[in-house]
């Protein structure tokens, strides 16, 4: 995955570079092209940990250089926020809405541009994992706002743990939590125990009570919270401290953070991890060997890069959405060769992806009024 994106920048940064003469003024990372096809100029907005990040951020990138790919005469800037604090990230979409036809928002912390968009009415806002003013309600012409249903992916991540565990310990790993990694949480811990009910297990997942999450609301949620989506140094930590526990298989859910739960999972034995949000199987070899069971999906360069086409086309519409299994925006990975899952449990948690396509089964949730202990189907 990281390789295919630094030939996508190393192509349209060559374009940017013979068109402009230089870098951005900011710096960040930027791709453009001879000014023919869309023509649309786009602005990335990230969380700290980038665009290439392996997982959240890079995958919203990559639907933009898809787009970009396809019509070479687009460009986008990449701008990463670097502190993650919600008045910040708003104040940067607000510093350069001006500048660009079209910004792309990363993450709940953008959930306060809903005022820039109303006063920019010709720039177009594509954001993901928050509305643009907290209020699913309303809706704004210029805004496409998409949510995903996290707990669905996360459902079918606990489900593989718990199916290929031999330790009978397992865990996740989250970064901030947000509502999309509380998500991701409260589904893992309801994959793990729809499988121990349904496959007569007994498979406990590992929480650290030193690093427990406080959601939005300041609740206590639990789980394995790094604090940080790009604190490599406390991923690693955290990881060992689970491993040192017993687990044999870590859902990762912290960005960049997660890259420290990777490598204590390499530095380990017989240690699987889980990716998130894309295929990160690459980003498991260690040797001759790969520490990746699968990874979960959350499709959201789709999202991103057919909403890029709505702007190019004129049929743009600004919506509230939430994504589920039911349009394939939420998923695994049971490719051979991408995963490492017995066909017994592929078999498993398909069935039970049937399930849940047809509403039989709806994991637990920050705000759907499940939690994993009130769990059922």
């Amino acid at each position: 995955m990281k390789k295919l994106l630094a030939l996508a920048l190393a192509s349209v940064m060559v374009f940017s570079m013979a068109a402009c003469g230089s870098k951005p003024a900011d710096g960040n990372a930027s791709a453009g092209g001879d000014k023919t096809g869309a023509g649309l100029k786009i602005a990335i907005v990230s969380s700290p940990s980038g665009v290439d990040d392996g997982s959240f951020n890079q995958d919203i990138y990559n639907g933009i250089l898809k787009f970009i790919d396809e019509n070479p005469g687009a460009t986008v800037n990449a701008i990463r926020e670097e502190t993650g604090d919600t008045a910040a990230c708003t104040q940067t979409v607000a510093d350069i809405v001006a500048d660009y036809d079209v910004i792309v928002c990363c993450g709940f912390q953008f959930s306060g541009i809903g005022a820039s968009a109303k006063e920019n009415p010709d720039t177009r806002f594509i954001m993901i994992d928050a509305w643009p003013d907290d209020n699913e309600s309303e809706v704004m012409d210029n805004v496409y706002a998409a949510k995903y249903a996290e707990q669905e992916s996360g459902f079918f991540a606990g489900m593989a743990a718990a199916l290929s565990t031999t330790s009978g310990k397992v865990a996740v790993v989250n970064g901030v939590a947000y509502p999309s990694n509380v998500n991701y949480q409260y589904g893992f811990e309801s994959g793990v125990k729809y499988a121990n009910a349904t496959g007569n297990l007994n498979v406990e997942v590992v929480e650290l009570p030193s690093y427990a999450g406080t959601d939005v609301t300041g609740a206590n949620v639990g789980g394995n919270y790094v604090g940080d989506f790009s604190d490599v140094a406390t991923g690693k930590v955290i990881g060992n401290a689970l491993i040192a526990e017993g687990c044999d298989v870590i859902f990762v859910a912290a960005g960049n953070s997660g890259n420290g739960v990777f490598t204590a999972a390499k530095e380990a034995e017989g240690v699987k991890v889980i990716g998130c949000d894309v295929d990160q199987y690459d980003d498991g070899a260690n040797g001759d060997s790969n520490v990746v069971l699968t990874s979960c999906l959350k499709v959201m360069h789709d999202t991103v890069y057919n909403a890029l086409n709505d702007v190019k086309n004129g049929s743009f519409k600004g919506a509230n959405v939430t994504l589920t299994a039911s349009t394939d925006s939420t998923g695994y990975v049971s490719e051979e060769g991408r995963c490492q899952l017995t066909a017994d449990a592929i078999a498993k948690i398909d069935a039970a992806q049937a399930e849940l396509k047809a509403g039989k089964i709806v994991p637990a949730a920050n705000f759907n009024g499940i939690t994993p202990d009130t769990f059922t189907w």
